[in-house]
């Protein structure tokens, strides 16, 4: 990669290249990872500039399946109702097999999330990406950004002048027109062949290839497969695989197998047409019948081709980011068989991570360095997945139903996203050395409902406080009046004048940029949980089994009376108890205090359990937390 020398100037630019313009952040490709870090910065109000050489918005195929997790971070944003309407559910799968001497029959069918899988949604919700695609950018106009498309990304060099403000320059073509743009950082979410991936020095995908040969269908079926509705594995002994999956408008999806057989070596794209695609289907279905009363698309795609990704390909980049400038998410930086809905939810949750920690440090509320967190927390995420997908192709290829069965089970919970879990060893995660905590720093927050105090609404708390890249402090207590006197001496000593916590949150009502007002802030109410004038960083909550009869908010210690949306009553069933769930094993007793700091992300930071006469040190272990965090 061509670097610029010291000091050179963008004077030095091409002539044709004189119209530079600067952004903070550039996010090249508006596929579902490139539109949520960039919804996520306009909402935060960050100037944002996002391309794609695409003319349009997906219209048909890609990637359909969204996972328990990936739903509720939708439901979190605010903007999943829609698709929750049109989507097809899945709630269950099933495996079909014929042998030499035994026709096609169903040999397993099983709930697709067991119990064991603590998610509000058990399904995998099948909807094409362009509507997943829609929800943001309709979320991104009404905020006034919007992806310039037809620009196609060609390398971008680094100033290396350490006081350059817009140290990133990406060269770029705009219908055809040489574009220069300045940001203060690159983000790449453009795919498997990324651009940016290329452009960033030694940077090389790295991993195994299955070869194999698949066709894929979305049509309007009619059969007398009695599965049509459910996940299907359907393995012939001698003609391939398919995996059927149903979709939106009574459409099915089928990927089928094309690599098996005498035939299979020979097989090519100029062979597998679609009619060749359907013929093999029927083959594999048999003795049961299948027809198309419509095909909406139809594609192929083996090792080393172009769709859907790079192939049945397990492998990852090598580098996630460059001088903490330039980075890469999704399948610029992992990529995988697609037939584990797992690759649009995975990408979604990089850029998840990546937008609330550019957010804080563009705001100066954190360093920069929490900016290589990124690349340690989700290259970890992308290894775990790479290990599990491997395994899961290699089992579709030899039809190996056992293996399938046994690996899916092994990872359930990290294919509906909720196993999706970061190192607990970091400034962001520390562990806890309480022992039997039912929460665990570096995984999720596990969903629990209670009722708010202020209006006696049941809710789910893990969706009822909106996201604002702040940090949610739990406070809980099962006995509030016991509990109360502890509950003081740690609000009394973190809100101290000189304290991280308290200069963190001054600091943060002079942020550079906050978020835009839109008319949806008139039905959320953001200003409830996000207080002005006291913090922007921080929202606080009290969870307590106390009756609600015996508790008033002038009760409240001083930091956590303006927080009245965030006191919950914890007196629902014992399976959805804040208390139990999250207190675990270890219980929590009369007049102890459990603190549970969930980062923006929704992971969980830190916890612990705090009992009488422990206020200072529960004081200490906050401040210790959030200076490594934040910047103050």
């Amino acid at each position: 990669m061509k670097r610029l020398a010291p000091g050179m100037s963008p004077a030095r630019i091409p002539e044709h290249q004189t119209d530079t313009e600067t952004t903070d952040v550039l996010v090249v490709g508006a596929g579902p990872a490139g539109l949520m870090l960039a919804a996520q910065l306009v909402r935060a109000g960050i100037p944002t500039k996002i391309i794609d050489e695409r003319t349009d918005k997906t219209s048909t195929g890609r990637a359909d399946g969204l996972q328990p997790k990936t739903l509720e971070t939708l439901k979190q944003l605010g903007i999943a109702d829609g698709i929750l309407r049109k989507g097809a559910k899945i709630y269950d799968y099933s495996f079909w097999n014929s042998y030499p001497d035994t026709k096609l029959h169903r040999t397993n069918r099983d709930a697709h999330f067991p119990p064991v899988v603590d998610v509000l949604e058990p399904y995998i919700l099948l909807v094409h990406q362009g509507m997943i695609e829609e929800l943001f950018l309709a979320d991104m106009e009404i905020r006034g950004a919007y992806v310039q498309r037809s620009s196609t990304f060609d390398s971008y060099a680094l100033d290396e002048n350490p006081n350059a403000e817009y140290p990133v320059i990406a060269k770029y073509k705009h219908n055809r027109e040489d574009k220069v743009t300045r940001a203060k950082y690159l983000v790449g979410c453009d795919g498997a062949h990324s651009a940016v991936r290329r452009s960033m020095p030694g940077n090389e995908m790295q991993g195994e290839s299955v070869d194999v040969f698949w066709g894929v269908l979305d049509g309007v079926i009619e059969t007398d497969f009695p599965d049509l509705w459910s996940k299907c594995i359907i393995s012939s002994h001698d003609k391939g695989t398919i995996l059927s999956i149903p979709r939106e408008r009574n459409m099915t999806r089928l990927y089928i197998e094309l690599s098996t057989g005498s035939e299979g070596a020979k097989i090519s794209k100029a062979i597998a047409n679609q009619d060749f695609v359907m013929a093999r289907g029927r083959e594999i279905l048999a003795p049961f019948t299948v027809d198309w009363k419509s095909v909406e698309w139809f594609g192929c795609y083996q090792s080393n081709s172009d769709y859907p990704r790079s192939s049945d390909s397990a492998k990852i980049a090598s580098n996630f980011s460059h001088a903490n400038r330039v980075f890469i998410a999704g399948d610029a930086s992992h990529t995988h068989s697609p037939k584990a809905a797992q690759g649009m939810n995975v990408s979604m949750h990089d850029t998840f991570n990546l937008a609330w920690k550019l957010s804080l440090v563009l705001n100066s509320i954190s360093p920069a360095s929490l900016l290589a967190s990124y690349p340690t927390e989700r290259s970890k995420i992308a290894q775990d997945l790479i290990s599990f997908d491997y395994e899961h192709a290699n089992a579709f290829v030899k039809n190996d139903q056992a293996a399938l069965a046994e690996n899916f089970a092994k990872n359930i919970r990290f294919i509906s996203g909720v196993g999706a879990v970061y190192d607990a060893n970091t400034p962001l995660t520390t562990p806890s050395s309480t022992s039997g905590l039912g929460l665990i720093p570096g995984e999720l927050l596990l969903p629990a409902r209670a009722t708010r105090y202020v209006d006696t609404n049941p809710v789910d708390i893990q969706l009822d406080i909106p996201l604002r890249n702040q940090f949610k402090i739990y406070f809980l207590a099962s006995n509030y009046h016991s509990a109360l006197q502890l509950l003081l001496e740690i609000c009394e000593g973190i809100s101290a004048p000189n304290t991280v916590m308290s200069r963190a949150s001054k600091k943060s009502l002079l942020a550079s940029y906050s978020a835009p007002k839109v008319e949806a802030d008139e039905y959320i109410q953001p200003d409830r949980y996000v207080i002005p004038n006291l913090s922007r960083i921080f929202t606080f909550s009290t969870i307590t089994q106390s009756p609600q009869k015996d508790i008033e908010f002038t009760d409240l210690p001083t930091l956590l009376r303006p927080y009245k949306w965030t006191l919950y009553n914890d007196r629902l069933e014992e399976n959805v108890s804040p208390t139990k769930k999250w207190a675990g094993k270890r219980g929590l007793s009369d007049g102890e205090v459990m603190t549970v700091v969930v980062r923006p992300d929704g992971y969980v930071g830190v916890a612990e359990v705090w009992g009488q006469g422990m206020a200072e040190k529960a004081v200490g272990w906050l401040e210790g937390y959030f200076k490594g965090v934040l910047a103050v």
